[in-house]
């Protein structure tokens, strides 16, 4: 494992610490945690970008349009 150093808002750090005392879970797992799942996010979009970057797209006031013909708006 490697020692980083963070800079976090005060309030931040606040909720992290209050988190970790609840939840009897160290600061560095909490943030170990939420970053695999941000990654694990990025992952999913990545995925999801490459299964539609084939698909049409659609300028703004030409898309207003079409919800408008197909009576959304």
């Amino acid at each position: 494992m490697t020692k980083s150093t963070l800079y976090l808002d005060d309030s931040i750090h606040q909720a992290l610490r209050l988190k970790a005392a609840e939840t009897k879970q160290s600061m560095s797992e909490l943030v170990n945690d939420a970053l695999k799942a941000s990654l694990q996010e990025d992952l999913e979009d990545i995925k999801s970008w490459r299964e539609r970057k084939d698909e049409e797209t659609y300028g703004y006031e030409e898309f207003v349009e079409l919800l408008k013909k197909d009576g959304i708006l």
